[in-house]
């Protein structure tokens, strides 16, 4: 009996032991979807808006991260869907992205980054700010130094921030800089 046990515990082990590395998972690959929701003052000083991320995709090829921002009554108040190779494709030349695994652990990273606390601007313009060759549109600028706003900024990659405001006059989501 005892012989028995220690055959099937052995036979156990080099069962195990012969299997191929592809056979195994490698966990640094394992990826789960991104999926944050941050409520903060954007269209309006006094009520929150809901600003989510989610992080979609296997594999970098079809990875995607959408973006929404949604005001307290459920009304999307902005969308932008970036795709992971459009995100991999404008990054720092001197980072290594030349391995899947790399590229995943990479776009995840963007994606858990998303709301850092320096990506929310409060206000979105200071009253002494002034405009420069960055800003698209010069009234919206002047208007959100009036109104006081909020904006949020990401990232697009290595030299491209978006900065995003609420427009009270045009009642919409605006670019009011977009820079390195």
């Amino acid at each position: 009996m005892r012989n028995l046990v220690f055959f099937i515990v052995a036979s156990v082990f080099l069962l195990s032991a012969c299997q191929s590395p592809s056979d195994k998972k490698d966990p640094s690959v394992e990826f789960k979807n991104v999926n944050q929701i941050v409520t903060k003052s954007f269209s309006n000083l006094n009520v929150p808006d809901t600003f989510k991320i989610e992080l979609t995709g296997r594999k970098p090829e079809d990875m995607v991260l959408n973006f929404t921002i949604k005001n307290a009554s459920g009304q999307e108040l902005y969308n932008a869907k970036l795709k992971g190779t459009d995100l991999l494709g404008s990054t720092d030349p001197n980072l290594d992205l030349t391995k899947e695994k790399d590229q995943v652990i990479f776009l995840k990273t963007i994606a858990d980054d998303f709301f850092s606390e320096d990506n929310f601007l409060e206000p979105a313009v200071m009253p002494e700010d002034k405009p420069d060759n960055y800003v698209p549109d010069k009234a919206l600028y002047e208007e959100l130094k009036k109104t006081g706003l909020n904006g949020f900024k990401y990232r697009l990659g290595k030299e491209n921030n978006i900065y995003i405001a609420w427009s009270e006059k045009e009642k919409k989501v605006k670019i009011y800089y977009n820079c390195c």
